[in-house]
This record gives C-alpha cells, sequence and structure tokens, in this order.
C-alpha cells in the first residue's frame, strides 16, 4: 500500500463559539492528489493552515509526513505552498524571485529548469506587476517547488483565471504527479478537482459530508441520466408507441433513464423501426451538479 503523507483524525478548530472545523478525518497517500471541496465558510483553508503549520488546532491529530505541524521545525522545508490570492514584489523577476527562495530555504533547486517546468522560460526577466494572472500563478507555483518538496499545498491555485490560463496550470500540476508529488488541492472548480483529483472530500460548514473517488461521489449522488434525442413528431410518435416516457423541449426529445444502459435499448428501437433523428447526447451529471444538489452553489470570489 502506498504510505500515507497526511493523516488527519478528529481535526477541529473553534474560534468562541464557531467551530470553523468541526471533527473531520481524511488521509492522503504518497503520489496521490487529493481535493478539498466546499462553499465559502466550509473550514477548507483553516484546515490548510493547520497542516501547513500556520494555524494552530483546537484538538484533533494531524501528522504530516510523520510529524506534527504544530510542533516540527522542520517540516516546513519538506513542503511546497502556494497559497490563495499569491503576490510578490512588484519589481523582482521570476528569476530573482525563486533565487532568493533558493537561498532562504537552502535548497539545491534548478532556477531554470523550475522556470521552464512551469511554462516561464521566457519570462525569468520579466518584473512581476508584467506578468498576466496566469503567469503570476506559475511564478507563485514554481515558488513552491524551489526545496523539491514531498508534498504541495496549493490553495485556489487557478482562482480568476481564464480558462487558457487554468488549463496552462492543469497541465503543471499533472507533470507534478507524473513525478510522484502529494498534493492537497483545494478549489472551488468542480471540473478542476473531477479532471485532476485522484480523491475528493466535499466540506460544509466545518464537516466532511462526503469523500471518495469522483466517480464514486457522483454514482452515490446522482440523479437520473438522460438521453437527449433531435428528431421530428415521427421520433416522438415511434416512441410514444413503444411505451417510453420523454418530454419535448425545442427541437430536443428528452428522456429520463433509469439505467444507463437503457440508452442503447432505447436507440436500438429506432434503428429498428427505422426511425429518422438528426442526433442524440448521453447527459450524465457531473461532480458540479452533484455538489450543487448537496450544498448548494460556490461564488467566484471564494476566501473563508
Amino acid at each position: 500500500m502506498p504510505e500515507t503523507v497526511i493523516d488527519v483524525s478528529n481535526l477541529v478548530k473553534s474560534y468562541s463559539d464557531l467551530r470553523a472545523v468541526d471533527g473531520i478525518s481524511f488521509s492522503i497517500k504518497r503520489g496521490e492528489v487529493f481535493s478539498l471541496l466546499g462553499p465559502n465558510g466550509a473550514g477548507k483553508t483553516t484546515t490548510v493552515e493547520i497542516l501547513e503549520g500556520v494555524r494552530n488546532r483546537t484538538s484533533g491529530d494531524v501528522r504530516v509526513l510523520n510529524e506534527d505541524p504544530e510542533k516540527s521545525r522542520t517540516l516546513t522545508f519538506k513542503l511546497g505552498i502556494l497559497p490563495q490570492d499569491f503576490s510578490f514584489i512588484y519589481n523582482s523577476t521570476p528569476k530573482e524571485a525563486l533565487t532568493f527562495y533558493k537561498h532562504t530555504l537552502r535548497a539545491s533547486g534548478d532556477i531554470q529548469e523550475i522556470l521552464e517546468m512551469v511554462e516561464l522560460g521566457d519570462k525569468a526577466t520579466t518584473p512581476f506587476q508584467k506578468l498576466s494572472g496566469g503567469q503570476k500563478q506559475k511564478l507563485g507555483l514554481a515558488l513552491s517547488l524551489v526545496n523539491d518538496p514531498e508534498v504541495l499545498f496549493l490553495d485556489e491555485p487557478t482562482s480568476g483565471l481564464d480558462p487558457r490560463a487554468r488549463r496552462n496550470i492543469w497541465n503543471v500540476i499533472k507533470t507534478l504527479k507524473e513525478r510522484g508529488k502529494s498534493i492537497l488541492l483545494t478549489t472551488h472548480y468542480l471540473e478542476e478537482a473531477e479532471l485532476l483529483a485522484d480523491r475528493v472530500a466535499i466540506m460544509n460548514k466545518g464537516k466532511i459530508i462526503d469523500s471518495g473517488t469522483p466517480m464514486e461521489i457522483v454514482e452515490r449522488h446522482h440523479e437520473d441520466d438522460n438521453l437527449i434525442i433531435r428528431g421530428d413528431g415521427q421520433v416522438e410518435r415511434d416512441l410514444a408507441a413503444g411505451g417510453f416516457q420523454f418530454q419535448r423541449d425545442g427541437s430536443y426529445i428528452k428522456l429520463r433513464l433509469k439505467n444507463i444502459r437503457d440508452a442503447t435499448s432505447i436507440i436500438n428501437y429506432l434503428s429498428e423501426h427505422k426511425t429518422k433523428f438528426e442526433d442524440f447526447t448521453l447527459k450524465r451529471e457531473s461532480l458540479e451538479d452533484v455538489f450543487i444538489r448537496m450544498v448548494g452553489e460556490i461564488e467566484e470570489d471564494e476566501t473563508e
């Protein structure tokens, strides 16, 4: 079995009468991408900061690389951290920033190699304020890699980025996973978690309300799948003759499926009756669909 690099048991963080984190437990294996999901105030960032050693816990047990982050003086040198809303000195260039971090952490990482990995090789001498939003996030990611960390904490790494810049960051995260890095990712982009994470935990009001692979969570909570067919009145008449229940929505006909295999039966039935239709698609619920039904919408500018 893969080694456990993060182990959290009955973690609690209280502020007076408020329990920001309310007795959560989870573990992360070496080489795994694990994502914490949740709406505003769910407790994700608080949890991450406790794991990083930035914030003290009220109770519970936490181990990161088999050390207590609250007590260890050496753990920081084994971690890579990209905080939410990363920023840096405006006049500093990526090369200068990485050089500073390298000396501070007494690291041996190759600066140019790191810049190339995060696709900033041609921006090494560009001042921070002249970098695009995506390039600034890439610099933050690069700084988290200077010490060749065993575990990475990426807190909303693509927040506010355009789709292209977001996908560029995704590619870097995939590369890090291929290199065996263990990654704790917080994000409010459900597509991001579904694409990158091996497992996810959904938090709401300080508690973990479900966890597992994205597919496992979708299977546990999804509603009926739908077969969408674009066709004319003849398609409706033939479906009605076959006893199928459906709804007309403009030029589309929607059939709810109790079992995903029912879609094949319906298409085969129409083919056998030589019913002509323009096209069809199978709509399965995504992790985002399930998440919204469980805890509601996530606002774009999440803070905790």
